[in-house]
């Protein structure tokens, strides 16, 4: 049915009462304000990052964790249930409230817990309100066998600290304000938080819960004990099908209907898929988990408005703990807003980053608050380049092309002329060189200290094949708007022979890097499928069949691509260790995820079956069951089984992988066979 909310992301006791596996399983909801909430099926905290409401306190990602837990106890007779459970140091589990959970299921993004005590059956389920830090924790009495008046207590544990840190009791010393017995204002110097309890009472006090054990940040080599400041219990009554509960928020004013606020949530949510299926036809029957991502692309969009531009937009790289970065948001926007329908908000990122642009550049992240930009990217403003194109396609919107036209063009000057890190072009080949020693400007950007793991200095493949097919759409841009495109493509055509230097005389496929410090650089990484995968490639059809034929071979797992060939003596097969010894495998071997739908594109490149290369996406069906619930993580470990790591809701994996296989949709639909040339496209 149109719009209906995917239902396959389900559990029950045999995952539920299993503290691990239920720990495992995270689920993770967004605000579109750059605030999230995010937790485990099992109800524990395993990161610092976990909470039911973590909000920019200074929007736009000045990120504090405000309302840590909601611990509810039912209450029945003389009988008291936990429901929840809560690690400590030590490694003790208690309680272990997860051992009453019949099930767990996500409605849309919505988490649904369903606890079962004989014959006492409660539904618990939690949401953001969308477009405000508002967090709703709602009950409902199920089922009650005769006899039974149950209740429940559920106690309120705050916070104010940043998402990245640890809780200094001493720095965190509120006021809480009792306006009325249903209510408290929990205020600090820098936010005011505000409890109800719809359908009960709250009871004061006030007193620190301490030494929590975040299990995951242990494994992460960081500080992994927390404590959180309890303001007190609330009481609710419980009847047949009626929602009580709590609402937290930082406005003034709030909805307290829960099931208004649910029922708004939940059509929010089939209206975004509705409008997905009636402007992205081939999404229309699609598979439940293609439809789950279409859900998990709106996490990732934020609004970031600016001065000139209050409508503006940005994208959220990862979460946890991830800003809006200009590389990550270019990769991703084409699957977050175009594969979904969502052209208004690709022209307001478009827009928004226009603005940043400086020497032909976009900085690598934007920032917090008042702080500096870094320009260090030798690739953002040529992914910039490359999702103006896509949107063009998209949108045919000319008008807004023309009105930043300028600034694609100072691109194209500055990286042709020079500018930071000597980005610039090399005259003689045609390519573009980039980096200094201590530098990291390509995707392969871990710095540790002073050290720049992977610095790829020299002429980087993908950074070329980028550039290329900048060069190539920047022409047709001047096509479109009635300019001569004769300056970019002569530099095109130079670039094109001069990449003929990447080709391996063995016919295994590119070399990585070319005329860097120690010369050139064959490891096998994925970087060379870009020169397939784009729209505009360089190579012929011989050299784009070895490079996939290498890819597959050497990198091709169910989830990804990994970063380096296991044969390569520095392979990192297991992604884990402290912070140092992870950066320092980072692009040593892990799997990253983003790199599956440009393989199935390039699949499809090279043989013209779209089936055949949408079915490389189908295990991420498995993987949005697996970790970060409805969504597709960062990475995973570069050996079998591929254990997720990283951060467990990326963006640019949600886009890639849902770009990919809604454009190979619509050529299956066409029955479409790509002519032997150097571009398709999926239009």
């Amino acid at each position: 049915m149109k719009g209906e909310l995917p239902d396959f992301l389900r559990y029950g006791r045999a995952i539920c009462g299993d503290l691990l596996q239920a720990e495992r399983r995270e689920w993770w909801l967004a605000n579109g304000l750059g605030g999230y909430a995010a937790g485990t099926v099992a109800g524990s905290l395993t990161r610092c990052y976990h909470g039911l409401l973590i909000a920019p306190v200074q929007p736009p990602l000045d990120r504090r964790l405000i309302f840590a837990k909601a611990d509810a106890t039912l209450l029945d007779g003389d009988r008291e249930i936990p429901l929840f459970c809560n690690r400590w140091a030590g490694q003790v589990v208690d309680p272990q409230g997860c051992m009453h959970l019949e099930s767990f299921r996500l409605e849309g993004r919505m988490p649904v817990w369903r606890y079962a005590v004989g014959d006492l059956v409660l539904e618990q389920r939690i949401w953001l309100e969308p477009g405000a830090n508002t967090v709703y924790v709602a009950y409902r009495l199920a089922a009650a066998g005769a006899g039974h008046a149950p209740r429940l207590r559920v106690r309120l544990l705050v916070n104010g600290r940043d998402h990245h840190g640890r809780t200094r009791m001493s720095e965190f010393q509120p006021t809480v304000e009792a306006p009325d017995p249903t209510a408290r204002w929990v205020r600090a110097p820098d936010f005011t938080l505000r409890l109800w309890a719809v359908g009960g009472v709250i009871r004061d006090d006030l007193n620190w819960f301490e030494d929590f054990d975040l299990p995951i940040e242990h494994e992460r080599g960081l500080a992994h004990r927390d404590h959180h400041l309890s303001i007190g219990e609330a009481e609710l009554t419980l009847g047949p099908g009626l929602w009580t509960g709590i609402v937290a928020s930082l406005h003034d004013t709030v909805s307290l209907d829960l099931d208004a606020a649910r029922r708004r949530f939940l059509e929010r949510e089939i209206a975004l898929l509705a409008q997905a299926e009636e402007r992205m036809p081939e999404l229309s029957g699609a598979p439940d988990w293609v439809r789950q991502l279409v859900l998990a692309a709106d996490s990732f969009l934020f609004a970031r408005p600016r001065p000139d531009l209050p409508e503006g937009e940005s994208v959220i790289a990862g979460y946890p703990w991830f800003g809006d970065w200009g590389r990550d948001t270019m990769i991703a926007l084409p699957g977050l807003t175009l594969a979904t329908g969502r052209h208004d908000s690709a022209r307001r990122i478009l827009l928004t980053f226009a603005e940043f642009a400086s020497r032909g550049m976009l900085p690598n992240m934007l920032p917090a608050a008042d702080e500096p930009l870094s320009y260090n990217t030798a690739d953002a403003a040529l992914w910039y380049i490359e999702a103006w194109r896509a949107y063009l396609e998209a949108s045919a919107d000319l008008k807004t092309l023309a009105r930043v036209f300028p600034v694609v063009q100072e691109i194209i000057a500055w990286y042709a002329t020079g500018t930071r890190y000597d980005i610039g072009l090399d005259g003689d080949d045609g390519l573009l060189h980039a980096g200094e020693p201590g530098s990291q400007l390509t995707w392969m950007d871990v710095k540790i200290g002073d050290w720049a793991v992977t610095p790829r200095i020299g002429k980087p493949v993908e950074i070329n094949a980028l550039w290329y097919n900048a060069l190539r759409g920047v022409a047709a841009f001047a096509r479109r708007l009635g300019r001569s495109p004769a300056f970019y493509d002569d530099l095109a055509a130079q670039t094109r022979h001069g990449f003929r230097r990447f080709v391996k005389a063995n016919g295994e496929g590119l070399f990585d890097v070319l005329d860097g410090p120690e010369g050139d650089d064959a490891r096998i990484r994925p970087n060379q499928l870009f020169a397939v995968s784009l729209h505009h490639s360089p190579l012929d059809r011989p050299t784009q069949q070895a490079v996939v034929r290498v890819c597959g071979r050497e990198l091709l797992t169910s989830y990804g691509l990994r970063s380096l060939a296991p044969r390569h003596v520095e392979f990192r097969p297991r992604y884990l260790g402290d912070v140092r010894e992870r950066d320092s495998g980072y692009h040593q071997g892990p799997v990253w995820g983003w790199l599956l739908g440009h393989y199935a594109l390039a699949e499809y490149r090279i043989h013209g079956h779209a089936a055949e290369a949408q079915a490389w996406l189908e295990p991420i069906r498995d993987h949005l069951s697996d970790a970060g619930l409805g969504t597709i993580g960062e990475i995973f470990d570069g050996a079998p089984p591929h254990i997720p790591r990283g951060a467990p809701a990326q963006a640019w994996s949600v886009a890639c992988v849902l770009e990919a296989w809604q454009r190979l949709e619509r050529l299956k639909q066409e029955g479409y066979c790509p002519p032997p040339t150097e571009t398709f496209s999926s239009a």
